[in-house]
C-alpha cells in the first residue's frame, strides 16, 4: 500500500513547522506534567497559530497516505480498529488516538509523533474526524481513503440539520480523484447521494440484519425520503435508524450493490458480537468480537472493508478484529469497589437508541440499574431538546432502578417520568458527577454490574474521576 508522497518546503516554511512542532510538544508536556490535561487539542492549536499549514506539511510526507474517518457514529471504534488492523500488518500509524477530531487535535496528534523537521514516524495515518471539521481535513490532507460511516442528527445548534453535513461533505468529496478511495456505507441513503457521482474509486458496505431488523422506521429517523425524486423510501431490510436495504419505488433509485457485507449477526447481550464479513470473490471471515451491538457490527464491516481495499492479508485483519478492545467509554469495562460498572457514550437520538434496544432486549426489559449522566456543555450541545426524539419509553418495562445526574440530571428524570418510568425506580443523584458515580455503584449489591451512560463532557469528567482513583488510565494514555 506504498506510495510515494514529496513534499518540499522553502526555508521560513521549514523553520515555521518546526517552532510550530517544537512549542506543541513544549505545551503537551507542560500540561501533562502539571496534571492539567493530556495535550489533545491545546497543543495542535498553539502549532497552528504558528504554522496553519502543519497538518498538511507533515501528513505530504507520508508514503502510505492518509486515511480520514468522518460520520456521526462510530468514528472512533472504527479508526481505532482499523489503526490495530495496519498495525498489526506490520505498518507504523500515527493516529489521533485520543478522539480529539477537530483539526487542533489533528495537529496534535502528529507533532507528537514527528520530528522537529515534521516527518512523522508512520508510515500511514489513520485520522478520525469530526463533521464540521471534515471538509477541512480533507483539504489539508489529500486522503487516500476516507471512510463514511453515517449521518444522523448529531448537535443541531452546532451542526445544523443532518442536509446541512451532507451538502458540506458533498463538494469536497468530489474533489477527490480516481487515485482515492471512498469507503461508503451504502446503507445510508444520504452517503450514497453525496458519493453517487465522486470520480474516486468506490467501496461500498452494509448489513444484512437477519433476525436483529428493525419492523419500522423510528420517529427519529432522519432520511425517509428519496433524495433524487423526493417520494418515501423503502426498505427490504432495516438495522439501525434509517439505515439499510432501502430502495425508491417512485425513481427506482436504491442501495447500491455491497462490496462489501456482514451477515449471521449474533449479538451477546452487553459483552460481545458475532458475524461474518464478506468481502469480494473471498471466503466469509468469521469474527468474534468483544464490542456489542448492531451499531457496532457497522463499525467492525467498515474497517474490513477498508482492509479489503488496501489488500491487507484476511487472517492479519481477523486477528486484529479478535484482540480489539473497546475504546475508552464505548462499552468500557472497569471494576469499582467490588462492582464491574460499563460506561457507553452518548451523544444523539440514534446513539442512544441503540444503546437502550440492547439494554432492554431481554424479556423482562431493563436488564441492569443504570446511571444517566447529561451534560449541555458546548462539546454535548447546549439544546438538549434532542432528549425527548429518544425512546426511553423503552425503559419503561422491568424493575431495574435507574438514576440521573449532571447537568441536566433533574431533565433527565423529568423525561423518564413522561416516559412511564415509575418514581420508585427513579432516583435523582446530585449533578457533582464523582458524587453521583460513587453513590450510584455503593447501591449496587457488591459483586453485581452497572451500567453508565453519559454525554460527552459527562464521561471525559467521570474517566478523571475514575484515572484519578487509579482505576483506569487517563483516556489520552489509552
Amino acid at each position: 500500500m506504498t506510495r510515494l508522497r514529496v513534499s518540499v518546503m522553502d526555508p521560513v516554511s521549514s523553520i515555521r513547522l518546526s517552532v510550530a512542532i517544537a512549542a506543541a510538544r513544549a505545551l503537551s508536556a507542560g500540561l501533562r506534567i502539571s496534571g492539567r490535561g493530556g495535550g489533545t487539542a491545546a497543543p495542535g492549536l498553539a502549532a497552528l497559530t504558528i504554522d496553519p499549514c502543519i497538518v498538511r506539511k507533515v501528513s505530504a510526507g507520508l508514503p502510505g497516505g492518509v486515511i480520514v474517518v468522518a460520520g456521526t457514529n462510530g468514528k472512533t471504534t472504527t479508526s481505532r480498529l482499523l489503526a490495530n488492523i495496519l498495525q498489526a500488518s506490520g505498518l507504523a500509524v500515527a493516529h489521533n488516538r485520543s478522539g480529539s477530531n477537530l483539526m487542533r487535535g489533528v495537529a496534535s496528534a502528529f507533532a507528537e509523533c514527528s520530528t522537529l523537521r515534521g516527518r512523522l514516524h508512520a508510515d500511514v495515518a489513520v485520522i478520525e474526524a469530526d463533521e464540521a471539521a471534515f471538509p477541512e481535513i480533507v483539504r489539508m490532507t489529500a486522503p487516500r481513503m476516507v471512510i463514511l460511516n453515517n449521518l444522523f442528527r448529531d448537535q443541531l445548534d452546532r451542526y445544523g440539520e443532518l442536509n446541512t453535513i451532507a451538502k458540506g461533505w458533498e463538494p469536497v468529496l468530489a474533489t477527490l480523484g480516481p487515485g482515492a478511495t471512498i469507503v461508503v456505507n451504502a446503507d445510508d441513503p444520504a452517503l450514497a447521494a453525496i458519493t453517487d457521482r465522486v470520480d474516486a474509486r468506490r467501496v461500498y458496505f452494509g448489513l444484512d440484519p437477519g433476525l436483529h431488523a428493525l419492523h419500522s422506521l423510528p420517529h427519529a429517523a432522519d432520511a425517509a425520503t428519496c433524495r433524487r425524486c423526493g417520494a418515501e423510501l423503502h426498505y427490504r431490510a432495516l438495522s439501525v435508524s434509517h439505515l439499510g436495504d432501502w430502495h425508491c419505488e417512485g425513481c427506482g433509485w436504491a442501495r447500491p450493490a455491497l462490496d462489501v457485507e456482514g451477515s449471521n449477526i449474533t449479538l451477546n447481550g452487553i459483552e460481545s458480537l458475532e458475524l461474518d464479513v464478506r468481502a469480494g470473490k473471498r471466503a466469509p471471515l468469521g469474527l468474534h468480537l468483544s464490542i456489542p451491538g448492531l451499531y457496532n457490527a457497522y463499525n467492525v464491516v467498515a474497517a474490513v472493508a477498508a482492509s479489503h481495499a488496501l489488500e491487507i492479508d484476511p487472517a492479519v485483519v481477523a486477528d486484529a478484529c479478535m484482540s480489539f478492545t473497546a475504546p475508552f467509554g464505548r462499552m468500557e469495562r472497569i471494576r469499582i469497589e467490588g462492582r464491574n460498572i460499563t460506561l457507553a457514550l452518548v451523544k444523539n437520538p440514534v446513539g442512544f437508541n441503540e444503546m437502550l434496544r440492547m439494554l432492554t432486549s431481554g424479556p423482562t426489559g431493563l436488564i441492569l440499574p443504570a446511571l444517566i449522566a447529561i451534560n449541555d456543555l458546548d462539546a454535548d450541545g447546549r439544546d438538549v431538546s434532542w432528549l425527548w426524539d429518544v425512546d426511553f419509553e423503552l425503559l419503561e418495562r422491568g424493575s431495574a432502578p435507574l438514576a440521573t445526574t449532571g447537568i441536566r440530571g433533574a431533565d433527565m428524570a423529568n423525561r423518564l417520568k413522561y416516559a412511564g418510568v415509575v418514581a420508585d425506580r427513579l432516583e435523582l443523584l446530585p449533578d457533582d458527577l464523582r458524587t453521583a458515580l460513587f453513590e450510584f455503584v455503593r447501591g449496587l449489591p457488591e459483586g453485581e454490574p452497572g451500567f453508565v451512560l453519559a454525554t460527552y463532557t459527562a464521561m471525559l469528567e467521570l474517566r478523571r474521576v475514575l484515572a484519578a482513583a487509579g482505576l483506569t488510565k487517563s483516556f489520552w494514555d489509552q
